[in-house]
């Protein structure tokens, strides 16, 4: 399985987001400066996490984003999945679908992708924004010089 740039670049904005937290609402404008991202893109990205409750907007002149929930309460499954849709590796072992395959009830090769379905999910959903965070800290802690997201 690859992820889109969707994604990968959800994942960027919304540790962005995380990391910088403390300065209050942050303007996509500043999370696109600093991750290298086009604003446009990003904006279609936050439009979808907003959708998906896991950031919040304010209006104004001293607006922008902030995260919907704490850090730790956001993992990077809920992200991928809220901009990829499932991350099944196959359409025949998607969540919540029933498999649209004739094969389905008698086909050996539909384990390995739910096994490898669960196993993605199983990995994406036990890391936090907060584990990313407290890494990002520790590696610019420790080398001297700054690590990217």
């Amino acid at each position: 399985m690859k992820l889109s740039t969707k994604g990968r670049y959800g994942v960027k904005a919304m540790l962005d987001l995380a990391i910088h937290s403390a300065e209050g609402h942050i303007a996509l404008k500043n999370i696109a400066e600093r991750q290298d991202l086009s604003e446009h893109y990003l904006e279609q990205l936050i439009a979808t996490l907003r959708k998906a409750g896991l950031v919040k907007s304010i209006r104004g002149a001293q607006g922008g984003y902030t995260l919907a929930h704490e850090p730790s309460e956001i993992t990077v499954g809920e992200i991928l999945r809220a901009l990829e849709g499932s991350l099944a590796p196959v359409d025949c072992v998607l969540e919540n679908e029933p498999a649209d395959c004739v094969y389905s009830s008698k086909c050996v090769t539909k384990k390995i992708w739910m096994k490898i379905r669960d196993s993605i999910n199983q990995v994406v959903d036990s890391i936090t924004l907060q584990d990313l965070i407290d890494e990002y800290n520790e590696l610019n802690k420790s080398e001297g010089y700054m690590y990217y997201i």
